[in-house]
């Protein structure tokens, strides 16, 4: 970035400005099935550039702002001209004044910078380990390899500089049985590579890929118990961080209050949900979030119980929350039975959603199945078509989960999920 930027933020005559800019430096693989198509280096670079503006009517005080992003190429004369901009559309905002976030203690020791080499190959070294079938295989995947260098410079002194590592590979595997094939897609986050999780995960892919060419269609099973053992279930778990967030709490969307339940009348596993400054394999364990505010470890919800709201520097102060942030990693706490204890009984296990959605104002959940295993007995039927609807005001009270823990990128919670009496319309 330029010293230019920073010299003509200060004589602009804003009353406040940020500037957040983000090198990524990547590694890119493209493969059709094993065989390298073609590859590349990239060097990536994005300046945002805020500023504020206080202004009085009346008894009431505000602050303004607008933002945009300035080229990295920008010359002198491109970057005056944005930010006269920017200075006139944040006369436009009428936000309730608050204060910027201000330096908290020593800036955090700045990282070496990850080896993209070994990470690339950690992930090379995953795809090429996965076992696959006549009946289900690779068709192609890619892989892209970051190191992210953050800088935050703001007028309150704020000058921090982050840098980590952040993954993701993109993979499409192949099913076929009796002339028909069908085709399944996923996409892996990451902060480095997890070899093991990647081969886990591709492989539970292509059992999935198998299992639907041979589904049935769900039945209209009324009320009925559902499993949740794949990345879907995330959901449900922010369905409950949502609504610790001081911007849902300020605009009284959640109704959370600081030392009481969340839930009423719950007789399920009691919830427990952190926030982590690092999770391991995480690619967001970055020191600060993006308004340059320290993150930590933080419990949000411990045993069912509000203990701490969260969020940005606007709606923390509008709140009276003094030493907030933006988390980066969320931890939620296993239950009280197994992963096999849940799966007794008659449930339908949901692997596959064309969408699901867990709505954070009302708790509302729906999606349509694409792939699921209904348990009776001893009985396990492969299904696929109808939808799924409730709501979460009614399922959080009785909701189990278990005690193993399967982590998604930055994200770490129970490995099964089981909500009780969910409607399921069938597809018969």
């Amino acid at each position: 970035m330029e010293n230019f930027i920073l010299d003509l933020l200060r004589a602009s005559g804003a009353d406040g400005w940020t500037v957040a800019d983000e090198r990524r430096r990547g590694w890119e693989f493209y493969f059709i099935r094993h065989a390298l198509d073609q590859n590349r280096m990239r060097d990536v670079e994005h300046i945002t550039l805020t500023l504020y503006r206080k202004f009085s009517e009346g008894d009431s005080e505000f602050l303004g702002s607008a933002s945009a992003r300035l080229a990295p190429t920008a010359t002198r004369e491109d970057a005056e001209k944005l930010i006269a901009r920017l200075l006139e559309e944040a006369k436009l905002v009428r936000n309730p004044l608050y204060a910027l976030n201000e330096p908290r203690g020593e800036a955090a020791p700045v990282a070496e910078a990850p080896d993209l080499r070994a990470i690339s190959g950690d992930f090379l070294r995953a795809m090429r380990s996965v076992e696959e079938s006549a009946e289900a295989d690779i068709n192609s995947y890619e892989i892209f390899a970051d190191s992210v260098e953050r800088r935050f410079i703001s007028s309150t002194g704020i000058d921090v500089t982050d840098v980590y590592p952040a993954s993701m590979a993109e993979v499409v595997v192949n099913a076929r049985r009796a002339g028909h094939e069908i085709e399944l897609y996923r996409m892996y986050r990451s902060g480095s590579c997890d070899a093991a999780g990647l081969k886990a995960n591709v492989e539970e892919t292509l059992r999935f890929g198998r299992d639907k060419l041979r589904a049935e269609k769900t039945p209209a099973l009324g009320k009925c118990d559902v499993v949740f053992s794949t990345d879907d279930a995330l959901q449900i778990y922010d369905y409950f961080v949502d609504r610790m967030a001081a911007a849902m709490v300020y605009q009284k969307i959640s109704d959370c209050e600081i030392g009481k339940s969340i839930c009423e009348n719950a007789s399920g596993d009691p919830l427990t949900i952190r926030a982590l400054r690092r999770l391991d394999n995480s690619s967001h364990n970055g020191a600060y979030d993006d308004e340059g505010a320290p993150v930590r470890d933080l419990t949000i919800i411990e045993n069912g119980v509000a203990r701490s709201f969260f969020g940005s520097r606007m709606f923390s102060q509008y709140l009276g929350l003094q030493d907030s942030f933006i988390p980066g990693n969320i931890a939620v706490d296993g239950g009280g039975a197994s992963a096999a204890e849940l799966r007794t009984g008659r449930y339908l296990e949901i692997v596959e959603f064309s969408d699901f959605q867990v709505d954070s104002a009302c708790g509302d959940i729906a999606g349509e199945i694409r792939l699921g295993y209904l348990h009776d007995g001893g009985t396990v039927t492969v299904v696929e078509g109808g939808s799924v609807s409730g709501t979460m005001r009614e399922l959080a009270g009785t909701m189990r989960f278990s005690r193993e823990r399967r982590q998604y990128n930055n994200y770490l919670i129970p490995a099964v999920t089981r909500l009780f009496g969910v409607s399921i319309t069938g597809a018969e």
